[in-house]
């Protein structure tokens, strides 16, 4: 459809979704002074909003870091993406135009609302929605799209009440398939598939894991800062941060960061082995530490890790607690430094869908414009969010994707109504 035709459309842009890349693509939008129909399926909208952060919201991180972005899709386009919209312009639109002060949480690296709560982040998104003009629609699901039969044509928007709207222009917000409870159910990877886009094979991402048997259940509720790593022939990653055990197996930022490299190797048939280092010391600092030191090997461990992680470990070593470092052999010592610095986690599934924070894959960064979100295969539809196949580490980065897919998607809309 070309700029000329779409122009003389009076229909709205409508977009589907009201999650965090579908409020921002709504609101810029409206603020563009086109009318604007966003349409959501449940009866109140972000509710990843809601939940995110511990129910306080990790807006943005302190820095934006491409590299630790996963896609399956070019590298050079989820760049060019990010840099759209500058982390100190989002901050900017944030702190001023929604009269929001965010807060740096300084030891995790992430920006909070003053407030710390979500709920706060929600409202306002919706409020300023709405002011700019937006007609926000709930409780109302979106079951297809019906692209223009002619250049002249609207595109139709059909509903679960068999209903349909006329729309000059359309942005898919869906989501993915993460957190259903949320109304997450892969309609909008259904729709763009549909339209002939190329849609990698959608999973959970940054979801904790499992082990069963539960070999580490007596652990669950320990915390402490480790590095998790992951080799193979095709496969270098690491990642340090806040690990967790849980009754079930292991969470906490650095699983969850790891997390998809263990969904995607179980589905292939070949689940990836990953590696915890307890503490900072590497092998060599381990032996600094134990070879000359005097008293038990358990108290001595105790002063880097939480006591019951350090008695599993030397259980696991076969050395007593009460072992006098003194008499450890050089085997003994062996074992224990290699656990204590490549210790290989028994996971044997994870948590699904169910709680994942993202989806993984999703629509091929190829077929959008990455300027304006546009689609390169349906001209007239845009897509954005999590709907796309790219997602950040956890700490506020998968919001910062929304946020920056969701306006180019607005303003992208509004450009062929604007001439």
């Amino acid at each position: 459809m070309s700029t000329t035709d779409r122009s003389e459309a009076s229909h709205p842009i409508v977009v589907v979704g009201a999650g965090a890349a579908g409020l921002l693509a709504a609101l810029f939008a409206a603020r563009g002074g086109a009318p604007v129909v966003l349409v959501e399926g449940t009866r109140d909208g972000g509710r990843k909003i809601l939940i995110s952060g511990g129910g306080r919201c990790n807006i943005l991180p302190a820095r934006v870091e491409p590299e630790r972005f996963v896609t399956q899709s070019s590298p050079n386009s989820l760049r060019n993406i990010l840099r759209s919209w500058p982390l100190d312009e989002q901050r900017a639109f944030f702190e001023r135009e929604l009269a929001m002060r965010l807060v740096l949480e300084e030891d995790t690296g992430k920006f909070f609302p003053e407030t710390h709560r979500a709920r706060d982040v929600r409202d306002r998104l919706l409020s300023r929605a709405r002011e700019a003009g937006a007609r926000l629609v709930f409780g109302t699901r979106v079951t297809g799209l019906g692209p223009p039969a002619a250049v002249s044509d609207p595109w139709r928007v059909h509903l679960a009440s068999g209903a349909s709207l006329e729309a000059s222009a359309v942005v898919l917000a869906t989501g993915g398939l993460s957190v259903p409870a949320t109304g997450s159910d892969g309609a909008g990877l259904a729709m763009a598939r549909a339209l002939g886009h190329t849609v990698h094979d959608p999973y959970p991402a940054l979801t904790p894991l499992l082990a069963a048997p539960p070999v580490h259940a007596a652990l669950a509720g320990i915390s402490l800062e480790v590095t998790i790593r992951a080799s193979g022939a095709r496969t270098s990653f690491e990642t340090t941060g806040g690990f967790l055990f849980t009754h079930g197996g292991y969470s906490g930022p650095t699983v969850l960061d790891a997390s998809h490299l263990a969904v995607r190797s179980a589905a292939g048939g070949t689940p990836i082995a990953l590696t915890v280092q307890w503490t900072p010391l590497d092998a060599a600092a381990w032996d600094d530490v134990l070879k000359p030191a005097r008293g038990k090997v358990g108290p001595i461990l105790s002063r880097t890790m939480p006591a019951r992680l350090a008695d599993r470990l030397l259980a696991e070593a076969g050395i007593p607690v009460d072992q006098a470092v003194a008499h450890l052999d050089r085997e003994a010592r062996r074992r224990l430094v290699g656990l204590l610095v490549a210790y290989p986690l028994p996971w044997t599934g994870h948590e699904g869908y169910k709680k994942a924070e993202v989806t993984g894959g999703g629509v091929a960064l190829a077929d959008v414009d990455p300027r304006t979100m546009e689609s390169r295969r349906s001209p007239g539809l845009f897509l954005c969010g999590e709907l796309l196949d790219a997602f950040g580490p956890i700490g506020g980065h998968n919001f910062l994707w929304a946020w920056v897919t969701g306006r180019a998607a607005g303003l992208g809309a509004l450009k062929p109504l604007a001439t």
